[in-house]
């Protein structure tokens, strides 16, 4: 299959790239800026120039592909604080890849967030079957807010002769070269000098390794039935306290708990989710496509040095 593929240079695409190429498939690949796509063509893809807001040149590489997955977001307009701008121009962006897919039964598979699903209450696992209708979620952390409806519109996309499925990311999808989530946590214990946590740290995200997301989101462009939501969760809960932990251990400095009302001190933007409590499954998704994680978890990353390097 040749796929065209949007954040093919973000952290997600890095991986899925050559796990394309070395499947068989080609890659047309997004590219905004020169360095992006002299990466990419080191990488073995094509690169074609353009943003998200160049929606003839999104309409004419999905056309011209036998499939799309769409891993970019505005994520540095989104946490500058405009993220309902960031949100609709994501919609739009699908809409066009839509357009180029329509009636030719092609896939689509668009990057979602798994954190906070609404409908699952404290401590209930979440599983793909939940927040179809209503995908809402927390917060940006994980693609709420407005995305929860381009999210809902994905799926709706099966009735326009397109094979659209939903990938849903945890926070913490980690590994070396990891710039996300992880990486602010470390940042931030490294400034206020301790590791902080809420409570008693029980609360749990699930997590997942790069690597194993990437390849997830090549067995849905080559497998996944239109309509389908898939979970990319290799571990379901990890104890946010520990992760403190490791970060402590890391940073060699204090692992402490510290009130909920306080926790924006310690962490800046990602307090408001560090007590969330939002375990999930992907049962459903390895049944499905046959995914099979098998890379490092969280923790053990967290226990390697490259997290702590500088």
């Amino acid at each position: 299959m040749q796929i065209f593929v949007t954040g093919a240079s973000g952290w997600v695409g890095r991986g899925l790239v050559p796990d394309l190429i070395a499947h068989g498939h080609s890659v047309t690949a997004l590219a905004r800026s020169v360095a992006a796509a002299t990466a990419l063509s080191a990488a073995g893809a094509e690169a074609i120039r353009g943003t998200l807001d160049d929606l003839d040149v999104l309409g004419d590489a999905a056309s011209s592909a036998d499939g799309v997955v769409h891993l970019a977001f505005k994520h540095d307009i989104a946490f500058s604080g405009g993220y309902g701008r960031a949100a609709e121009d994501d919609r739009v962006a699908i809409d066009a890849l839509a357009e180029g897919l329509a009636g030719s039964g092609k896939p689509l598979v668009v990057a979602s967030g798994i954190l906070g699903v609404v409908g699952v209450g404290p401590g209930v696992v979440a599983t793909e079957d939940d927040g179809r209708a209503t995908q809402t979620t927390v917060g940006p952390i994980s693609g709420g807010g407005d995305r929860s409806e381009t999210a809902r519109h994905v799926l709706s996309l099966a009735e326009r002769g397109i094979r659209a499925s939903l990938v849903r990311l945890p926070p913490a999808t980690h590994g070396a070269g990891d710039n996300g989530f992880t990486v602010a946590a470390i940042a931030a214990a490294r400034t206020a000098g301790v590791s902080a946590y809420v409570g008693e740290g029980n609360n749990r995200w699930p997590a997942v390794h790069r690597d194993d997301a990437a390849r997830l989101f090549r067995l849905a462009v080559e497998s996944a039935p239109a309509g389908s939501v898939l979970h990319a969760v290799g571990e379901g809960g990890v104890p946010i306290r520990a992760v403190a932990e490791a970060i402590a251990a890391g940073l060699d400095v204090p692992a402490v708990s510290v009130a909920a009302a306080d926790i924006a001190d310690y962490l800046g933007f990602l307090g408001a989710f560090w007590a969330i409590d939002g375990p999930a499954s992907a049962q459903i998704t390895r049944d499905l496509v046959g995914w099979a994680p098998a890379r490092p978890g969280w923790l053990e990353d967290l226990r390697a040095d490259f997290y702590f390097r500088g």
